[in-house]
């Protein structure tokens, strides 16, 4: 089929760059991403991915001051004085699935 339709589209300078290179780097043509895009969203009957909030990050321990994991550790020794804990399967479970892990 002839190709013979337009599509203009207003998107941010920094997000056309980085993903045009991605694409030239995979040796794939602008206008064919977009075709492969737009045919996704016809044989999906939407959009070919989960749109979505992301996952929280886990805390990064490396990342906190010192006064930060100080306070962190505070927290989790005020939850194990009163009671709020769980075996390590569990919370290895737990951060699993709520880390998308």
């Amino acid at each position: 089929m002839a190709k013979t339709a337009n599509l203009y589209a207003r998107i941010e300078p920094d997000v056309k760059e980085r993903a045009e290179s991605i694409l030239a780097a995979l040796g794939i043509p602008v206008s064919n991403a977009i075709s492969m895009f737009y045919k996704q969203i016809i044989f999906q009957r939407g959009l070919p991915f989960a749109v979505k909030m992301p996952a929280a990050k886990p805390l990064d321990a490396n990342a906190l001051s010192d006064s930060q994991m100080d306070e962190e550790l505070e927290k989790g020794f005020a939850d194990m004085q009163a009671g709020r804990t769980k075996s390590a399967k569990t919370a290895f479970a737990d951060i699993r699935k709520d880390y998308g892990l």
